[in-house]
């Protein structure tokens, strides 16, 4: 059986971002909420696994500008603040939507 992978990705004005994946199921997620769970060791340490970004100075109104596929496994949002290198695979955003 194969993973669902997002067949359509839409950004909205009310700072959300919906995947529709390929098994039928969609999901809505908050911009500030994908960038807090920000994944780079720019965000998080590498060795301990502990949280470097404090969620207080990420924006109430931040939004994602635009987005990109990496490879067939993830995808990598670019936010208002600048952020971008963080690598957001199929699986975790998933398991973020609930």
């Amino acid at each position: 059986m194969s993973h669902p992978v997002p067949e359509r990705v839409m950004l909205f004005p009310s700072r959300e971002v919906g995947i529709a994946w390929s098994d039928g199921r969609e999901d809505y997620l908050s911009s500030r909420a994908l960038r807090i769970a920000c994944p780079c060791a720019e965000c998080v340490d590498e060795i301990t696994g502990e949280r470097r970004l404090d969620p207080e100075r990420v924006p109430e109104d931040l939004r994602i500008d635009r987005w990109e596929t990496v490879g067939r496994y993830a995808l990598r949002f670019h936010f208002s603040d600048g952020h971008d290198a963080g690598i957001f695979t199929f699986e975790s955003l998933r398991a973020q939507a609930g």
